[in-house]
């Protein structure tokens, strides 16, 4: 380019911003323009603007090389210092601002060179910004194509020129490589667990005929939180016998070295899990390691035999809910339909103000909303029915009765499904009365003298009873564990469950209260986990005492010396509070009650259900994303688990502190 005869370039090595190297100053009068060296682009020179444009355009000038542009960004940080931090923390309602802030996170930890902020100072690493790509894949559940999308490529080029983009099979192996990573915490930390561990298993659906078993550990850790972690996402074959899934579930938990350490597993309410259980169970005694034979080794899902319980009811109450289903439908088919409705509502002095709405066949609290409503009109659907000859699906009055039958049905189902599922992480001891509850109901509802009630009372009984039958001792033991309620609680509700029989039902319970206590007192140490912590004579730890234990716990039985737990039977209850955190009361209350809390632990982690509160209301299974379930076993399982962990790491991390760290990027003029 020329330059006027009446511009003067302004000598550039006073200039000390590193951008000067490729940019020669021109001053014109009294303005001033940046010539670019490469291309011959103008540019603002005047000392007001900065040089944050000229960084910029040197970073996307397509005829200057690449090879330095990292010096660019590095070189001159005395005058211009491209990237200054500032950490700082905001409230709550400063977060619902609009700043734009870069939030320094877990992405920052596991990468292959020191960090996205070194000094101050910014330095691309390729390989660095590959993994946070396939991070933040695997997080938001995102399409591991989208590396190939145009869009996504066109956006990261003009953002980062240096950046290697990965292809698909590329950005698969990086994720593979932060499972496995990630998969290497999540075993340490299993390792270290002071207590047990137990096991739920969900089964999960794809496109086609495709099936996944997903199996998840549940612990309570050694600062007393419960926790949740997905151990395996694994691709099964309907044709599988019972023999075969049970050597899967084996596989992986030896592949975890958490087989000695298992305490229960949780399962649907399925006869085709009883000897998937029975084979897992017969294995793990025969190396002993399970406490008291595994006497509470198998538990059901509660969420799962409610959700059961609502599909019986649903089903044989399917004629009489299609006439409501098709009144609503005929009320809200016209304007002048439900003018003519809301006429007869008033008629009849109905005082409601809910609206009318069809149920959602994928839910089915939907279904009790649907007939609740229709209850509170009852009585104007019969004057609809006479005023319009072509309605002709009205129940009958007894049908209205057998209506309000079932709304009593599923309002009890509803309401106990979102205690199951209004918690995150529920502690075993929560369910006792609820289940409770729903027994005592039971027990009327098959009393009552309509036929219909009385035979869907008997049949939603018989499948609760499977339930009980696997599940009560584990839901009393949890329940006598809360110190709100200890057995007390169990003496209120079996007189009411069994009647006369209930003392012999009581002292079960305590029997095996106690068996399992001393499970815990005598052969803990003495396990071949470790997890009671063996003498030490000089930091070495020294086994040949171990019997020195046990004879000093039989000795203290022969003497009539109390244990924990007569300690904490006999202890006054502890005030029942709605906000009483029962892990942080057995942190507090650990050196009181050594064996007891150890016992506790393992029993308040027990998952008794696994129903969030997304799915406990669904009616179907546990479905992949389309895009997911086309992709290769061991690529999904490394996404789903990866993604459990980090998900688990983000909220824990979030938790923890009360205030967010947040790195600003900005230019220091």
């Amino acid at each position: 380019m020329e330059i006027e005869e009446e511009a003067v370039i302004v000598n550039s090595s006073r200039l000390k911003s590193v951008v000067w190297n490729d940019f020669d100053r021109v001053k014109k009068g009294d303005t001033f323009v940046a010539i670019c060296r490469h291309c011959k682009r103008k540019l603002s020179g005047s000392s007001t603007s900065g040089t944050s444009h000229l960084r910029n355009h040197l970073i996307r000038c397509r005829r200057r090389s690449n090879h330095d542009i990292s010096q660019l960004l590095t070189r001159g940080k005395k005058k211009e210092g491209p990237l200054a931090i500032s950490n700082f923390s905001f409230d709550q309602e400063q977060r619902n601002g609009d700043a734009v802030s870069v939030v320094r996170t877990k992405f920052e930890q596991g990468h292959t060179r020191d960090g996205l902020f070194n000094n101050g100072i910014v330095n691309f690493d390729n390989r660095r910004s590959r993994l946070d790509l396939a991070r933040m894949i695997i997080l938001h559940g995102y399409p591991l194509s989208m590396v190939e999308h145009i869009g996504f490529r066109i956006f990261v080029r003009n953002l980062q020129p240096l950046f290697d983009i990965a292809t698909f099979d590329g950005v698969e192996a990086d994720c593979r490589e932060i499972y496995l990573m990630e998969r290497q915490k999540v075993y340490e930390e299993l390792d270290k667990l002071p207590g047990k561990i137990s096991l739920s298993a969900d089964t999960w659906t794809a496109n086609g005929d495709a099936e996944y078993l997903c199996l998840t550990a549940h612990y309570i850790d050694d600062s007393w939180h419960l926790k949740k972690k997905i151990l395996n996402f694994l691709t099964t074959d309907p044709s599988q016998t019972e023999d075969m899934l049970s050597e899967v579930i084996m596989t992986s938990l030896r592949n975890w070295d958490i087989d000695r350490k298992l305490f229960s597993v949780t399962f649907d309410n399925y006869s085709t899990y009883d000897k998937i259980v029975s084979r897992i169970r017969e294995q793990l005694c025969q190396h002993r390691f399970l406490y008291c034979d595994g006497q509470l080794f198998d538990t059901r899902c509660a969420a799962n035999v409610i959700k059961l319980m609502v599909q019986d009811t649903l089903e044989t109450a399917s004629q009489i809910i299609h006439k409501v289903r098709e009144s609503i439908r005929y009320v809200r088919s016209s304007q002048a339909t439900q003018e003519k409705f809301t006429e007869m509502a008033q008629i009849a002095g109905v005082d409601s103000r809910k609206c009318l709405n069809l149920d959602n066949s994928f839910y089915w609290n939907s279904t009790y909303i649907m007939v609740e409503t229709a209850l509170e009109y009852k009585d104007a659907f019969p004057l609809l029915q006479e005023q319009d000859s072509r309605y002709a699906m009205c129940p009958t009055v007894t049908e209205w009765d057998r209506i309000s039958a079932i709304a009593s049905f599923l309002k009890l189902f509803v309401e106990v499904s979102n205690v199951f599922a209004g918690s995150k992480y529920p502690t075993a001891n929560t369910y006792f009365p609820d289940i409770c509850d729903i027994h005592l109901q039971l027990i009327e509802w098959c009393q009552n003298s309509d036929d219909f009630v009385n035979s869907l009372a008997l049949k939603l009984k018989s499948r609760f009873d499977e339930y009980w039958k696997k599940c009560s001792l584990a839901l009393a033991i949890a329940a006598i564990l809360d110190p709100r309620f200890k057995m007390q609680l169990v003496k209120y509700y079996y007189p009411q469950i069994y009647g006369d029989s209930a003392p012999d039902c009581i002292n079960i319970v305590s029997d095996c209260m106690k068996a399992l206590y001393n499970g815990h007192a005598i052969y803990s140490p003495l396990a071949p986990n470790g997890q009671a912590e063996a003498s030490q004579v000089g930091g070495v730890n020294n086994d040949r005492l171990t019997g020195f234990d046990k004879f000093i716990y039989e000795t203290s039985v022969s003497n009539n010396i109390k244990s924990d737990l007569d300690n904490y039977l006999e202890e006054k209850l502890f005030p029942r509070k709605d906000d009483f955190n029962i892990l942080n009361w057995w942190k507090v209350h650990t050196p009181r009650y050594p064996i007891l809390s150890m016992m506790a632990r393992n029993i308040l982690g027990m998952p008794m259900s696994k129903a969030s509160l997304e799915y406990v209301f669904n009616t179907g299974n546990k479905a992949l994303e389309p895009y997911r379930s086309s992709l290769r076993s061991d690529t999904l399982q490394a996404l789903m688990c990866a993604q459990d962990w980090m998900r688990d790491e983000f909220e824990d991390s979030k938790a923890s502190s009360s205030t967010v760290t947040l790195a600003l990027c900005y230019d220091a003029k």
